[in-house]
């Protein structure tokens, strides 16, 4: 008797006129926008950039690419995979319709910016509404501000584009400058505020581009965070920054705002070798890790009465941390006694050095957050035109939010799906397969019994009509 050696079955494969659904968890997430009432705000926002009486309204372009670009896909061509599934998706708008609208959003792209920022802060102050008591908005002090954090990085173009130049890493595209708010460990991934194209040969460390990305992203947080005059209840927002937003022009424009910064710090060489004046750890306070533990090993100072700060705004304060190399890690001429001596400035009411330096090294997520929104758009810029890639950017940093505002809004404290990233959603809710039966003259979906995560999405699909009675009862 013969025995197979084939690692998996090996079957022959047919193809069928059957209603199957390959990424039928995407429904979940068009469900969502769908109670968040996506496409009456995308036609109030966005209708003028559509002709009329076009079949196919700025709810059906916009949404469709944003869950496509959520699902996984690259192009505005992989749209294919769910046109391919009407049933479920609808008609989709084809390769040619996609190009004609942001052929005219090139045509008024101030107009367009304007429109989708309205429409995502009505959608944001939605999404955050329906997560109650986890609302960042109503969760907002002085103490425990809305963490912006605000970075550059660089998209690279393989062809030539409006507007790219060369990077300061020797390659060739744009350097867009994103601004992120951040919920806090266990509260999700947080969410983009503002993703600003910029030609690759942009400075890291521009005031002026980071006061424009600041006010961008502001723009968009919800009525709350604004007094009854218009202006910004700068005490409930902190502004985090690697040292190039360390600049005096930017901290002095937050300072003006009432803003609180946090923000790295190269010291001066001429004031380096003044550390060696507080190496004694006696003056110095153990680190926190971010879980509020001690760490082992690592030390937080004061040091604002030390390395004098010049042209600062009132109230800033510098914190110096030590700890050992890391392995692999390069010694330099600053390294005391072994030890890496790293650097921030912040301007925070709180006077806790380890609790400033636990929240400050949570920049990190702040680069989590840039790698997946380059995995939902950001990292390949499809036109030539630069208004044109701004608006995919833009349409980027929806799929990415959508993910988000399900995690905070759908989904309870505690719920292990708060901490999964984007490949995790696609792998584990949105490529399962379903097929759509007709009984009794009506179209149903089914999904498989036996699929992995159907517990979270019967509570998807179950806070999402929640959701969407909420939206009704108030539009009523």
């Amino acid at each position: 008797m013969q025995k197979s050696t084939f690692v998996f079955p090996s079957l022959p494969v047919s193809f069928t006129g059957q209603s199957l659904i390959s990424h039928a968890g995407v429904s979940v997430l068009t469900g969502f926008m769908d109670a968040l009432g996506f496409g009456r705000l995308c036609e109030d926002r966005l209708g003028q950039f559509v002709p009329s009486g076009a079949k196919h309204r700025p709810g059906r372009l916009v949404g469709s690419l944003a869950a496509m670009l959520a699902a996984g896909g690259e192009h505005a061509s992989d749209l294919d995979i769910l046109r391919s599934s009407p049933g479920v998706f609808g008609q989709l708008p084809s390769n040619a319709t996609v190009s004609r609208f942001f052929e005219r959003t090139v045509t008024n792209p101030e107009l367009f910016r304007y429109g989708f920022e309205t429409l995502t802060r009505e959608l944001r102050t939605r999404a955050w509404n329906a997560a109650g008591a986890r609302n960042p908005a109503l969760t907002a002090t002085a103490l425990d501000p809305l963490i912006i954090d605000i970075d550059a990085t660089l998209v690279t173009s393989h062809s030539d584009k409006e507007n790219v130049a060369g990077t300061y890493k020797r390659g060739y595209g744009f350097a867009p400058f994103i601004a992120s708010c951040d919920y806090g460990a266990g509260n999700g991934s947080g969410e983009i505020l503002a993703a600003v194209l910029r030609p690759g040969n942009a400075g890291a460390n521009s005031a002026d581009d980071h006061i424009r990305v600041f006010h961008t992203a502001t723009a968009q947080l919800p009525e709350s965070f604004f007094t009854e005059a218009g202006a910004l209840a700068g005490e409930k927002i902190l502004v985090r920054t690697d040292s190039a937003g360390a600049s005096r022009k930017f901290l002095w424009h937050l300072h003006g705002l009432g803003v609180q910064f946090t923000t790295s710090y190269t010291i001066p060489f001429g004031k380096a070798h003044m550390v060696d004046w507080i190496s004694d750890k006696q003056y110095w306070q153990p680190a926190l890790d971010q879980t509020g533990n001690d760490r082992t090993n690592a030390w937080v100072i004061n040091a604002t009465d030390v390395l004098t700060l010049t042209d600062y705004p009132p109230g800033t304060q510098l914190f110096l941390r030590a700890e050992p190399l890391h392995p692999g890690a390069q010694p330099t001429l600053l390294d005391t006694d072994g030890h890496r001596i790293t650097a921030f400035l912040t301007n925070s009411p709180r006077w806790h050095g380890p609790y400033l330096d636990a929240r400050h090294r949570a920049r990190g997520r702040c680069e989590n957050r840039i790698k997946t929104l380059k995995n939902t758009g950001l990292g390949k810029l499809p036109f030539f035109d630069f208004a044109a890639n701004q608006a995919w950017a833009n349409i980027a940093a929806l799929a990415f939010n959508l993910v988000s505002w399900i995690q905070l809004a759908a989904l309870p404290d505690g719920h292990q799906a708060k901490a999964w990233d984007i490949k995790r959603w696609r792998y584990r809710l949105f490529a399962t397969a379903g097929k759509i039966i007709t009984r009794a003259r009506h179209s149903q979906l089914l999904l498989p019994e036996r699929a992995p995560e159907k517990a979270l999405i019967n509570l998807l699909l179950e806070n999402t009509r929640h959701l969407r009675q909420l939206l009704l009862a108030g539009s009523g």
